[in-house]
């Protein structure tokens, strides 16, 4: 278990430009793109998140939860799968990069093709977030709810110090798992079965 002093250490920086400084979503890539050796997100409030490096433990978590993830979406075929460097541009105007992501491939088929090679303009169907040292739990669940708000048909939040999951569906409560074995998709990614003890349990 992680300590309150570990989970609280490294927090996002914030970067408030508003309202002297406005970026459109090419600028924001543009400026991502000049600084990628650092995890940026952007809120809908247009506050710029500079995230701290991930520690091992986050890094592997993350690692497998978009290795299941990908794995599944290539036995499915109607989607594609998506990891942590993937950058969204939402409908309200918030770019996030969920830890791992899916998108059905008649959505992404639709995006003219410079688009690609950008940030997303899009909420993805499904997007999952694992907690990391310096994530707040408040504020993670805020983002679950925006992504459902922007679009997505299910979002995961893993708390993996409580090892417990949280199921955000459109129109549904959220639903609390206390040390769940695996994790369904059904029916929004069908035959998706997380399994979780390689996540819970680090190898190292």
């Amino acid at each position: 278990m992680a300590t309150v002093a570990q989970r609280l250490e490294q927090a996002p920086l914030v970067i408030r430009l508003r309202p002297y400084i406005e970026l459109d979503s090419d600028q924001f890539f543009e400026f991502c793109q000049l600084n990628g050796e650092l995890r940026i997100e952007r809120t809908a409030e247009g506050e710029i998140l500079i995230m701290p490096p991930a520690g091992g433990g986050s890094a592997y978590r993350s690692l497998e939860l978009a290795a299941q993830v990908r794995e599944w979406a290539k036995r499915d075929g109607t989607g594609v799968a998506f990891d942590s460097s993937a950058g969204f541009d939402l409908p309200n105007g918030a770019t996030r990069s969920p830890d791992a992501s899916w998108v059905r491939k008649d959505r992404l088929k639709k995006l003219p093709s410079g688009k690609k090679e950008e940030f997303l303009p899009l909420c993805p169907d499904f997007a999952a977030e694992m907690l990391s040292p310096s994530d707040s739990l408040r504020a993670a669940k805020k983002k679950m709810q925006e992504y459902i708000d922007n679009g997505a048909r299910l979002a995961l939040l893993f708390d993996p110090w409580e090892r417990r999951v949280y199921v955000y569906r459109p129109g549904a409560n959220v639903d609390r798992l206390d040390n769940p074995r695996t994790v369904s998709g059904s029916p929004e990614m069908p035959g998706f079965a997380l399994e979780l003890r390689s996540i819970w349990e680090l190898p190292f």
